[in-house]
């Protein structure tokens, strides 16, 4: 499956080395402002800030608007949104095109089609992030237009965590650190990886809240499209995400009720260990999302693997790749939340008949 939502979907395709990588955006209301510079910038955000803590494929990821936007408005049609590759270097994938790497998707993309493209992953790649990041771009233009803004950044790497959270930090950090007091600390350890010809595996924290600090409350369907079911599959469907929790996650499990529950008075919740979703519905309280990254599997020490033949093998890579996934993941599953609360807000439209008055009266 390529496509991801109901009533706002998001379709993607391309590959890795591939000739660029695209998607298409259904269900985009008619008369949304679209602001070109607003989806340069998520791109570029994407990318890393073009240092040592990314990969060095470098692309323009300069986005084409081909359909669905007449003089910067959608029509209401499908958005179709395309970035040409230009900085692959297939060469680099020769070695390892008759063998599986450690770690990656290549075994079961074999198992499964009988064939996969070993230039970089080819659609496994987390180059086809892109993508969800365009699309993403999307999703936050509609829900700026009622007050919803979601945010990212780096809780955790490896064994080092955040102690505050400050994602005005996280906005202006070359690792999207939430806590300037350890990033250092974080930046030296993604250092010690790669310098090591390794990787390291990261936690990045996302959250959805209202310009009052209060977020929409009713959005999601309760039994078969929870919201925090929706939200889990977005972010286990992206290369390198292990784990997710939402509000005091696997914590919650250690807890007691008295302890877990988040008690109320007339002027909102007490705390928040819901994550702001109670019974797949938003309650009104800040969605807060952790999400878990694996090392990337990428590195550059030799490991066994097995060949095309299914003989003992040495996996020994080339190639540019990022030490650390969960850095730049954190702007996609701050897409890919987007994304989920846009179709939501869509979805929820028609839960009450005095929406259906306001329409048609």
């Amino acid at each position: 499956m390529n496509t991801f939502g109901e009533r706002f979907a998001l379709t993607t395709f391309g590959e890795s080395h591939g000739s660029g990588i695209g998607c298409v955006v259904d269900g985009v209301p008619a008369g949304l402002k679209i602001d070109t510079q607003f989806i340069a910038e998520e791109l570029s955000r994407r990318q890393g800030g073009r240092n040592i803590y990314a990969t060095a494929r470098k692309e323009s990821d300069e986005v084409e608007i081909i359909s669905g936007v007449f003089e910067g408005t959608s029509t209401g049609a499908p958005i179709g949104l395309l970035v040409q590759n230009s900085d692959m270097k297939s060469k680099d994938y020769e070695s390892i095109k008759s063998i599986f790497r450690p770690g990656h998707a290549d075994w079961s993309y074999h198992q499964k089609y009988g064939i996969r493209d070993y230039r970089g992953g080819g659609r496994s790649s987390a180059r086809e992030s892109v993508a969800r990041v365009a699309g993403g771009a999307i999703a936050k233009m509609l829900l700026s237009e009622i007050g919803v803004i979601c945010e990212s950044g780096i809780y955790a790497i490896g064994e080092i965590e955040a102690k505050d959270l400050d994602f005005t930090n996280a906005r202006t950090s070359e690792i999207f650190a939430l806590d300037s007091g350890v990033e250092e600390k974080q930046k030296a350890l993604i250092k010690k990886a790669r310098n090591a010809h390794d990787s390291v595996g990261g936690v990045a924290i996302i959250r959805a809240r209202g310009k009052d600090g209060k977020m929409i409350a009713g959005l999601g369907e309760p039994m078969y499209h929870k919201l925090d079911g929706a939200i889990g599959g977005a972010m286990m469907g992206l290369n390198g995400v292990k784990a997710v929790e939402i509000g005091a996650g696997c914590a919650a499990s250690r807890m007691f009720g008295s302890q877990n529950n988040d008690p109320m008075d007339k002027n909102g919740f007490l705390s928040n260990h819901s994550g702001g979703i109670l019974g797949g519905i938003s309650s009104g309280n800040e969605i807060v999302v952790k999400v878990y990254f694996k090392p990337t599997p990428s590195i550059f020490l030799e490991q066994k693997t097995l060949d095309m033949n299914g003989e003992n093998a040495i996996c020994a890579l080339r190639g540019r790749h990022d030490p650390c996934i969960a850095v730049r993941g954190s702007v996609v599953c701050e897409s890919m939340l987007a994304l989920v609360l846009a179709d939501m807000v869509l979805l929820n439209l028609g839960a009450k008949m005095e929406n259906i008055k306001k329409i048609y009266g």
